[in-house]
C-alpha cells in the first residue's frame, strides 16, 4: 500500500525501538520478525509498531526489517533470517513473485511464514492477514459513482485512476474491484496510470500531466492517501480549488484524512490495519505450535472478518470502512493514532 532501507545488520530499526518501547515480555517465546515493503509511508511502520505491542502481550520480540522497496534486498533480509532460526517470520511483499523462493526456504526450515496485507498467493503459507481489497476497490467504485451522480445528476463522467506500485497486491486487487464496478457504468471513462513504488512525486506527475490533457477530470481516485497530498498539489498548481476536482482514496492512510479535512478530498475507504494485526497475534501460537486453524466467520475488534482455506492457505479477510468528513475524527481510523486497548486472545 505505501513503500522503504539495508540489510539485517543495519535495519532492523533498533529491533523495533525506532517504532515501539517494548519495556517487558510476558514470557520469553522467542523472536519474530517483521519484513516490511517500506518505511517511506506510515502504513507499514505503524503496523509494526502495533504488532510489536500485541506481541510482546504474548511473550514474543519482535524485530522489523525495512526493505526500501527493493525486491532483491528483501530476499536477503529473508536469508539472513532464516539462518537466525526465528519463531515466526511476517512478510509484507515488496513483490509476490520475487519473495517466493526465500518463502520456500523458510518454510524447508520449519520456519512458519505469514503473508501480512500483501498476498501471496504462488506458494504455501501459515497465515495470511489482509484486508478486503477487492471489497475495498468496490466500495471505492460505489462511492465514485455516488460522487458523480450527485455532482453532475448522471452517472456519468471522466475518472483519473492513481493506481499504485505495479508489484502491489494490494492496489492490483483494488483496481480489479473498481473495474467491477466501473464497467457496469460505460458512460463514466477511466483513464489508469501506475505510481511505481508509489512514489508520490510521480503520482503528484500524473496528475499534472493528465489534468493537461483531459482538462474535463471530474474525479481522481488514488489507491492511497500517501499520495493525496502530490495530487492535490498538482490541483492547486493547475488554479484549482477544494472541491473542484473530486478526490478519493483507497487506504485511509493520514494524508488523505488530513485532505478529507481540508476540503480537497471528499472519501476515503480505510483498510482495517488494527484489525489485520491483531488477527496475526490472535494466531500466533496455534501457528508456532503447527496447530491447525479453523475456517469460518470471526469479530476481530468489531468488524465481521472470514477466515477461509485457500490454495496458498488460511486466508483472514477483514472488511475496510468508509471515511467522509463526517467521521473523519473516529478513532477507529488507523490514521488517527488511536491503537486499540486490546488483550490478545486466541481467536480459536
Amino acid at each position: 500500500m505505501n513503500i522503504t532501507r539495508r540489510t539485517i545488520g543495519g535495519l532492523a530499526l533498533g529491533a523495533i525501538a525506532a517504532l515501539a518501547s517494548n519495556p517487558a515480555f510476558a514470557e520469553g517465546k522467542g523472536k519474530v520478525y517483521f519484513l516490511i515493503p517500506d518505511s517511506g509511508g506510515p502504513f507499514y511502520p505503524t503496523s509494526a509498531k502495533v504488532e510489536a505491542k500485541f506481541l510482546e502481550q504474548i511473550g514474543y520480540e519482535l524485530t522489523v526489517l525495512d526493505a526500501t522497496n527493493k525486491s532483491d534486498l528483501q530476499l536477503n533480509q529473508l536469508d539472513n533470517v532464516i539462518n537466525l532460526k526465528p519463531k515466526a517470520i511476517i512478510v509484507a511483499a515488496v513483490d509476490y513473485d520475487a519473495i517466493v523462493p526465500g518463502i520456500e526456504k523458510a518454510k524447508a526450515a520449519g520456519i512458519p511464514v505469514i503473508a501480512f496485507d500483501r498476498e501471496i498467493k504462488s506458494t504455501k503459507l501459515d497465515f495470511t492477514s489482509v484486508a478486503g481489497t477487492l471489497e475495498i476497490g468496490r466500495i471505492a467504485g460505489d462511492e465514485t459513482i455516488r460522487l458523480l451522480k450527485e455532482r453532475k445528476g448522471a452517472i456519468k463522467g471522466k475518472v483519473l485512476q492513481i493506481m499504485g506500485d505495479p508489484g502491489d497486491s494490494y492496489s492490483i486487487s483494488l483496481g480489479k474491484g473498481f473495474a467491477e464496478k466501473m464497467t457496469a457504468h460505460p458512460e463514466i471513462s477511466v483513464i489508469t496510470k501506475p505510481t511505481p513504488q508509489w512514489e508520490p512525486t510521480t503520482a503528484g506527475s500524473t496528475a499534472q500531466d493528465q489534468l493537461l490533457a483531459n482538462p474535463d477530470i471530474d474525479l481522481i481516485f488514488y489507491h492511497s492517501g500517501y499520495l493525496a497530498s502530490a495530487v492535490v498539489g498538482s490541483l492547486e498548481a493547475a488554479g484549482k480549488k477544494p472541491g473542484d476536482i473530486l478526490c478519493l482514496d483507497g487506504d485511509g492512510d493520514p494524508g488523505g484524512l488530513a485532505q478529507i479535512r481540508a476540503g480537497w478530498q471528499q472519501v476515503a475507504v480505510g483498510a482495517p490495519m488494527y484489525a489485520q494485526v491483531l488477527a496475526v497475534a490472535e494466531v500466533l501460537d496455534q501457528i508456532v505450535n503447527h496447530q491447525p486453524l479453523k475456517a469460518g466467520t470471526y469479530q476481530i475488534l468489531g468488524l465481521k472478518s472470514e477466515l477461509t482455506e485457500e490454495a496458498w492457505g488460511p486466508n483472514m479477510k477483514i472488511p475496510g470502512n468508509v471515511v467522509t468528513k463526517a467521521n473523519v475524527d473516529d478513532p477507529v481510523h488507523w490514521a488517527n493514532g488511536k491503537v486499540p486497548d486490546v488483550k490478545v486472545t486466541p481467536l480459536m
